[in-house]
């Protein structure tokens, strides 16, 4: 689809994957900061972006407005040594002054003040990327304000260090406007102690693998990058003097190991979570590692990912025909957001132009493009402390995940069907399918169905995780909760284990407790007509049928307006083993799922599988659950 502005032409000797350069960053950022401008509030305080507001209200969608494209400015700015062409730190700076003379006012510029997270509390959030685009940029802005407007700036972010965060990623909002306060010599007492307070909430979130939970619950997700890492690692390079725990570079190149699988060939991130309409954001983790030298990847990896990701949704409608990014994912799209999501929102983007701190002289923007993880061969990888499994397919550059450990479910919050998470209940995700909308049948999901309820996946327990050569295995349990509400069903759940071969997804369900006369579903991958994709389905053990039945979704997916899934039904009573195989791929005129097994057993709860044409067998077995693969003998 065309850009609504000037990019320069493709470069295919540099970047011989996506043609983008540092050029072609520097006029996104432009093009982008040149849109949302022209909403402006005469004194350029708000950036008033047109769509429906969000449950903050149209004054704080306003800030957000300002706030997040002044990150992308920021980025710009700083990246290029303060050179500003197009004048941006002026316009912020006027914006800065005419929003904090009156903060509360309901007049034109007046920015609304911080509050709890609870009370209206989005400005906490906005106060962030005010303040860290303040630190980026303080020679060429801060420095240059008259003195009243810095009092004026440091009165109105002190709000966030004396309110209340979300209890997630949000304490590190306060950590970010003390950070920028301190480097301008305004710390104290008050911008330690919010430091100190992130910084111990970030030591029990870290569970592992360089994975964080999004606060004391079992939320992995996309904040890991744009938000967990970005914020402690950024300011320790900010700051310039080493004073930032060196831990933290450490754990984001961890991360990286595992990050830099989840984005596809074509340069999708994969669809998982929340806040997917920040898009292109999912990238500021692997430019930030570059920036500061904590990753495991080459330069040339690095860049192909984040240019990869950039182009990917530009090509694909991301961008109003006004250059404005839309709320949604390609395109506009509903279900793809949150209640806290308004018109600028999709700004949180600016964060993947971090990787303009890079220089131009920078091995990130001379090194010649390489390919990325999911391109250079099939991959599987398990990781246990977030209870997640990666597995890539080299032929269609497709990534899944299968997902045994991350859910939306804070610790003090009681489990209800109707609050059914999508992005984060489902079994499986995908960088080519998003999952179906609520009301619709569910995809890559697993029902029980008694009394004429059914079922729902909230609360994941993770019951462990590994892989091998070219397969890996994930597991969970989970407590199946129902539409209607309580009364729940005493003794009844469902352990799920997913083992990943090449394309094929080996799906085993045991289910506990269930009353007679229970019938279970379970459904595949989400796919629209027209797709150059194939959703398949097959039960192996335990269903009245071997081939599924095909349901739609008429709301469709973040990738089709109306999708259609495959779906396997069976009786269940006491405790009963399903078992089925799935797969989704591009690939052209697939092998039919039938001709990938030879032989299922299932004995004494245990299951063993016989792959066909000699390439092995998997065993897997219950009360512990414990995966075995034996590769096929030597010769054979």
């Amino acid at each position: 689809m065309s850009i609504p502005f000037a990019l320069p032409a493709d470069d295919r000797s540099l970047s011989p994957r996506t043609g983008y350069t540092r050029g072609h960053w520097e006029a996104v950022a432009d093009g982008l900061l040149g849109a949302a401008w022209r909403w402006s509030t005469p004194g350029g305080a708000l950036l008033d972006l047109p769509g429906r507001p969000s449950r903050s209200g149209v004054r704080s969608d306003g800030l957000e407005g300002y706030a997040r494209t002044f990150l992308a400015a920021a980025f710009r700015t700083r990246g290029a040594d303060g050179h500003d062409p197009h004048h941006w730190l002026e316009r912020y700076a006027g914006g800065l002054a005419a929003g904090t003379l009156t903060p509360g006012r309901e007049d034109t510029e007046s920015w609304p003040p911080i509050l709890d997270f609870d009370v209206r509390g989005q400005p906490m959030v906005e106060a962030a990327s005010v303040a860290l685009g303040l630190r980026l940029t303080a020679p060429w802005l801060w420095e240059r304000l008259d003195p009243g407007v810095r009092d004026r700036t440091e009165e109105w972010l002190r709000g966030a260090l004396r309110h209340t965060p979300a209890p997630n990623n949000w304490y590190l909002f306060p950590y970010t406007v003390a950070g920028f306060l301190e480097s301008v010599g305004r710390g104290d007492a008050e911008t330690a102690a919010a430091r100190r307070r992130a910084a111990e909430l970030l030591e029990g979130w870290y569970r592992g693998d360089g994975w964080y939970a999004d606060g004391d619950g079992r939320a992995f997700d996309h904040y890991n990058g744009w938000a967990l890492h970005l914020y402690p690692v950024l300011d320790a390079h900010l700051a310039g003097d080493g004073r930032g725990p060196a831990h933290h570079g450490a754990r984001l190149r961890t991360h990286l190991e595992s990050y830099a699988l989840m984005f596809a060939a074509d340069g999708a991130p994969l669809y998982f979570g929340r806040s997917l309409t920040y898009r292109f954001a999912a990238s500021a983790a692997v430019s930030l590692g570059a920036v500061t030298g904590n990753t495991p990847l080459t330069p040339g990896v690095s860049r192909r990912i984040a240019s990869g990701s950039l182009r990917h949704f530009l090509d694909r409608g991301a961008l109003t025909g006004d250059g404005l990014l839309s709320l949604g994912w390609h395109g506009p799209h509903e279900a793809a957001l949150q209640s806290y999501s308004g018109p600028a929102s999709p700004y949180w983007a600016s964060k993947a132009f971090v990787a303009l701190l890079a220089p131009a002289g920078h091995a990130f923007w001379t090194a010649r493009e390489e390919a990325a993880p999911a391109e250079e061969a099939d991959r599987v990888l398990a990781l246990p402390a977030p209870g997640l499994l990666l597995q890539s397919t080299r032929a269609d550059g497709i990534v899944r995940l299968h997902n045994h450990g991350s859910d939306h479910v804070r610790p003090h919050e009681g489990e209800s069907a109707a609050e059914d998470d999508p992005h984060y209940g489902r079994h499986a995700y995908s960088t080519r399918t998003g999952p179906t909308a609520p009301g619709n049948t569910a995809d890559n999901h697993v029902s029980v169905e008694t009394g004429g309820r059914r079922s729902v996946r909230r609360r994941i327990h993770p019951l462990g995780a590994g892989h091998g050569d070219g397969w890996g295995w994930a597991a969970s349990w989970h407590r199946p909760v129902f539409a209607a509400g309580p009364p729940m069903v005493p003794g009844l759940r469902v352990e799920s284990v997913t083992v990943a071969r090449g394309r094929h997804e080996l799906r085993v369900h045991r289910v506990v407790g269930a009353p007679a006369g229970t019938r279970l579903t379970c459904t595949g991958w989400a796919v629209g007509p027209g797709e150059s994709l194939t959703s398949a389905l097959y039960g192996l053990h335990g269903w009245e049928d071997q081939d599924p039945e095909l349901v739609s979704a008429p709301q469709g997916t973040a990738w089709t307006r109306w999708a259609r899934i495959p779906r396997l039904g069976g009786r269940c009573g006491g405790t009963t083993v399903h078992v089925a195989l799935a797969s989704l791929t591009a690939e052209p005129s697939p092998a039919p799922l039938p001709e990938a097994v030879e032989e299922v057993l299932v004995d004494d709860g245990a299951v063993e599988v016989v792959w066909a044409r000699g390439t092995g067998r998997t065993r897997i077995t219950f009360d512990p659950v414990d995966v075995r693969h034996s590769p096929p003998a030597a010769g054979g």
